[in-house]
């Protein structure tokens, strides 16, 4: 029997624990040798350091923890120390340059979030969703120095829900890529993995998300608002000024959760203006270029989140309310 594979796991947001916690628990085929992460960063209202959750996986864990920018000239050296054979990457948040890349001998191999070469980039769950495809899925592939250009190792695919929010695609493409991620080490260990260069051609890229991006905008048809608001939820948040009347002062209001309304639901009677909201007692709409759309969740400012139909009562929504 052959001798587990020493890896060095790169990783720093939640959705890289269940990788680095499956692979840490596969000691037959694999040893954690260290973890690779982004320094201790300000957070909550207090700007206190906090760890990041894949950091805090990894001393839960008992394994050794570099927070050592991958720039330095020396850090080659520093990864070569670890004894790690191939290098395991999800979601780290930092570019590996070509001297790290080359520093350990199996390789590195990132788990990524879109069916490459198809949303390249930083936002592909969020892109892939706001596009309105109905299936996505996780690539393993080889790092190189283009941007998830490297050699595919193995992919696999998922359908995306019809009111799935991007973070709850992206938590259970975190599961499901993580088994493909220890698969394919597994392969990469055993020699039987036989990278395949990735199709030419142009492909759309997954610029990050702002949140300016996140502004609602309801003079679009309402799918492609149902759209919006689930690709940019939770993070970074779809939101709209709510307007209690004409001369008004603005509110930043959050939107949570909506959805488009069919002939067959208990829609209002009547077209809307585009952005206006109408109350019911129990439902809220708000008119969009084609069919209202149905709010559900939503979070005022300094709120906590609350039904659409419980906000409104408590805003005390007239007549001629209206979102932009």
């Amino acid at each position: 029997m052959s001798s587990p594979l020493p890896i060095l796991f790169a990783g720093t947001p939640q959705v890289a624990v269940p990788a680095l916690e499956l692979l840490a628990s596969d000691s037959e085929h694999f040893k954690v040798v260290a973890v690779l992460t982004r320094p201790d960063a300000p957070q909550g209202r207090g700007r206190k350091l906090a760890p990041s959750p894949v950091k805090a996986a990894a001393v839960a864990l008992g394994i050794d923890v570099l927070e050592s920018n991958p720039s330095d000239p020396d850090f080659p050296q520093t990864l070569q120390a670890t004894g790690a054979r191939c290098g395991a990457v999800v979601a780290y948040g930092r570019i590996l340059k070509q001297p790290v890349l080359d520093a350990l001998e199996g390789g590195w191999y990132n788990l990524h979030f879109s069916l490459l070469p198809q949303w390249r980039g930083a936002a592909p769950v969020q892109r892939a969703l706001w596009s309105g495809e109905q299936i996505t899925g996780a690539t393993v592939f080889q790092l190189t120095k283009g941007m998830d250009e490297g050699p595919i190792v193995a992919q696999s695919t998922v359908r995306i829900g019809e009111h799935e929010t991007s973070g709850e695609l992206l938590e259970r493409l975190a599961q499901d890529g993580a088994h493909l991620l220890a698969a394919s080490l597994e392969a990469v260990g055993e020699g039987r993995a036989v990278p395949q260069p990735q199709p030419q051609g142009a492909y759309e890229i997954a610029r990050k998300i702002t949140t300016e991006d996140a502004h609602v905008r309801f003079d679009q048809p309402a799918f492609a608002v149902d759209r919006q608001i689930r690709a940019c939820t939770p993070e970074p948040g779809a939101w709209c000024q709510y307007h209690a009347g004409q001369d008004a002062q603005p509110v930043v209001l959050h939107i949570l959760r909506a959805q488009p309304l069919s002939q067959a639901d208990n829609a209002p009677g009547q077209t809307l203006p585009v952005g206006h909201l109408l109350v019911g007692k129990h439902a809220v709409w708000v008119g969009t270029k084609t069919q209202p759309l149905e709010l559900l969740e939503v979070k005022a400012a300094g709120k906590k989140a609350m039904k659409a139909a419980d906000w409104a009562r408590g805003a005390h929504c007239e007549a001629g309310a209206y979102c932009d």
